[in-house]
């Protein structure tokens, strides 16, 4: 498990509705994070249905949700479950810290 955080952005660079993606220092995964009315959330930027990058999808800030471009597989960004076909697994969810005055996350995974 990796115990180093990676650095986001500022907490003012990403705003309510907005998300960014990182790479975890460490582990080089790939995550997404976002500001959903000022909490944040952080999710493996990848599909859990075909290992695509969901980056690339569309991030609906008012239903807390993003929503894979490849086949449509939407996922609640709070906990990373799957919400509906083709998608039946969950993404996997990460920690986030506000420290410093940034947004900080890491893969901690075993």
């Amino acid at each position: 498990m990796s115990q180093n955080w990676t650095f986001v952005c500022a907490t003012g660079e990403l705003l309510p509705g907005e998300m960014k993606s990182v790479f975890d220092e460490v582990t080089a995964v790939p995550i997404l994070v976002f500001n959903y009315d000022g909490d944040f959330y952080a999710l493996e930027d990848r599909c859990s249905h075909e290992e695509f990058e969901l980056s690339s999808g569309v991030f609906d800030a008012g239903e807390a949700t993003i929503e894979c471009v490849l086949h449509g597989a939407r996922f609640d960004i709070r906990d990373g479950r799957a919400l509906c076909a083709p998608a039946y697994s969950p993404v996997r969810k990460f920690p986030v810290k506000l420290e410093h005055g940034g947004i900080w996350t890491r893969d901690d995974r075993d």
